[in-house]
């Protein structure tokens, strides 16, 4: 046993095929790739400082949103600079422990995401059903509550499924037909039976997607049945910005995470995966503060204050 041990040589480090060999789609890439990062920033970050600076918004649906733009820039950035890199340099080695954190704190933030979507529809449930009651039911504590196990369920599933990954060995072929290392992508690489890794997956993903997604799917069909109950244009037309879009937000992400995930491995064909990978590692985080801003009054209203504020002084 000994002996063919020693024979398995364990993989040190992992290679990223990219998105692409095409020498000649590097730098279009790379560019595109940029400016979806930087998008990604000032929308994100942008989103947090007009949460914090205006008064206006202490409230709990933006202080759900401005956690959810931290988190949208927290895991595309654990993704899309590596990604750059690799278009500008042949270099597209990724060392053993790297590629282990580029995926904890990938999975950790998407699943914080999953549980933060849940949260703001209970919030929105809360403002349309229950207006008169909003403030008692929404305090403080319950938002403070809601976020920190957010983020400790997302550390948590991220713990189990780095345990589970990384508990295989690797010992064949290193090179991860991926842009990135996703769980999928990486397992596959295993000389191990990994019969049980790719179920504990399943079955994981399975519970989190659906125990959110079932707060979300409670949360609006009891606001459509109060909105189908509103008599007033206007207060039928509030209730419907309200959710609007969260709606949008949700829909996008959650299409995404189960076509990639809630499939049978021998269905995954590596090129569709790197697309809707794309959609969930890079636009999903680029478009979230589009939707919730482009929408949303308070949050253009608040941005202008804050702009007149920075441009009156200098005058």
């Amino acid at each position: 046993p000994r002996a063919m041990m020693e024979n398995k040589t364990e993989v040190t480090q992992f290679i990223l095929l990219g998105l692409t060999n095409d020498s000649e789609q590097q730098v279009p890439l790379f560019i595109m790739f940029l400016f979806i990062y930087i998008i990604t920033l000032v929308g994100n970050l942008g989103i947090i400082v007009v949460v914090f600076w205006d008064s206006c918004l202490h409230n709990p649906m933006y202080f759900f949103l401005s956690n959810l733009s931290l988190v949208d820039f927290c895991y595309s950035s654990a993704v899309i600079p590596i990604v750059m890199a690799g278009f500008l340099t042949e270099d597209k080695v990724i060392s053993y422990n790297a590629c282990a954190a580029q995926m904890y704190i990938f999975v950790a933030f998407a699943t914080v995401e999953n549980y933060l979507l849940a949260s703001m529809a209970y919030d929105r449930y809360a403002a349309v059903c229950k207006p008169l009651h909003y403030t008692t039911t929404m305090t403080t504590s319950v938002c403070a509550r809601l976020t920190i196990g957010s983020y400790l369920c997302g550390f948590l599933n991220a713990s189990i499924h780095i345990g589970d990954t990384f508990s295989l060995s690797f010992c064949k072929s290193n090179e991860v037909h991926h842009f990135f290392c996703d769980i999928p992508a990486v397992m596959v690489l295993s000389c191990s039976d990994r019969h049980v890794s790719e179920l504990v997956l399943v079955y994981v993903v399975s519970f989190n997607i659906f125990l959110a997604l079932l707060v979300i799917l409670i949360s609006y069909i009891s606001i459509f049945i109060t909105i189908l109950k509103i008599h007033s244009a206007s207060g039928y037309q509030k209730a419907l910005s309200t959710c609007a879009s969260h709606f949008i937000a949700v829909t996008i992400f959650y299409g995404t995470i189960i076509f990639m995930y809630l499939q049978p491995s021998s269905s995954h064909s590596m090129d569709t995966d790197k697309m809707a990978s794309v959609f969930y590692t890079m636009v999903i985080p680029m478009l979230n503060p589009l939707v919730y801003s482009l929408r949303n009054k308070e949050v253009k209203s608040a941005f202008k204050n804050i702009m007149s504020r920075n441009v009156t002084p200098g005058q």
